[in-house]
């Protein structure tokens, strides 16, 4: 197994863990600002720990490299709290999950004339069964395409699509682990922001502190793992896709602990994201991995 396809199916099961618990906590906590703010204190542990690791070496501008890292992270928590005010809104985590991951068609749109990458026809074709995939998980017949929620989760789409093109720049001048940290360091002066501005309330419970660390720690750790997939030779325009189909992860979860349920065009898009995993994967040759 290529070590970045290794490290991309890592990231679609953390974030899939983070996909589910991010509806906890946006049910316990009402302000989305604050939601980001708090689960920032799972973020500091992986911090640490990337910080232990050795360094890799790397070429290029490492002022560019960590500016980049630093931009993504900032893009990344803007689009952390419009996820967190649509899940707050009341509606299914099994629906708000799969369609904000369809944010790699901006990281795909963005990442081939700007990077200047190219696919063959096989991961065409796995781009394009991925996102239908994320449209069956996402689009039930009973539900107005246009709805109001489904607007709103328009910005973490757009946002985070940038976060991913900014992340794969990063580790074109440092390591992975320099990106990781940087990116996540990012998120410390956001969250102190949001905290010094407005307060939260103080009757937050055990629970809620805990879910709120395991969110930022499952966020931290799958973004660690998408940039060592970057890191370790593979598109960006393939590797997007392929971690946005963590729903594949988190809707059995959410029928688990949620006590939610899916339809059956939900199924086939399950069943569709597993052979999209695949034919994504799929190389002509080992210099193609290049980007």
């Amino acid at each position: 197994m290529a070590r970045w396809l290794f490290w991309s199916l890592a990231t679609i099961v953390t974030w899939g863990v983070w996909a589910v618990l991010s509806k906890l906590l946006a049910e316990a906590i009402a302000s989305p600002a604050h939601s980001q703010a708090i689960s920032t204190l799972g973020v500091v542990p992986v911090i640490a720990m990337l910080w232990a690791m050795p360094e890799s070496p790397a070429s290029g501008s490492r002022a560019m490299g960590i500016a980049l890292a630093l931009g993504s992270g900032i893009v990344s928590c803007l689009g952390n709290i419009a996820y967190f005010d649509v899940l707050g809104r009341g509606t299914k985590a099994a629906a708000v999950v799969p369609i904000t991951a369809l944010y790699p068609m901006v990281t795909v749109l963005l990442a081939i004339p700007i990077l200047k990458e190219r696919l063959n026809g096989v991961q065409l074709i796995g781009i394009a069964l991925s996102l239908v995939a994320i449209y069956l998980f996402n689009v039930p017949g009973n539900e107005n395409f246009v709805s109001a929620w489904l607007l709103l989760a328009m910005l973490p789409i757009v946002l985070w699509g940038v976060c991913g093109l900014l992340q794969k720049m990063s580790t074109n001048y440092i390591s992975a682990r320099s990106s990781a940290i940087w990116f996540l360091v990012s998120f410390l002066p956001v969250a102190a922001f949001i905290v010094l501005r407005d307060l939260p309330s103080n009757s937050m419970t055990a629970t809620t502190w805990a879910v709120a660390a395991l969110v930022g720690f499952t966020l931290a750790l799958g973004n660690f793992t998408i940039l060592k997939a970057f890191a370790s030779g593979g598109k960006a325009s393939i590797i997007a896709p392929m971690a946005a189909l963590y729903p594949v992860v988190s809707i059995p979860l959410a029928i688990l602990a949620l006590g939610e349920s899916i339809s059956w065009r939900e199924s086939l898009g399950i069943l569709g994201a597993l052979a999209a995993v695949g034919m994504l994967s799929y190389q002509l040759n080992p210099s193609s991995t290049s980007t």
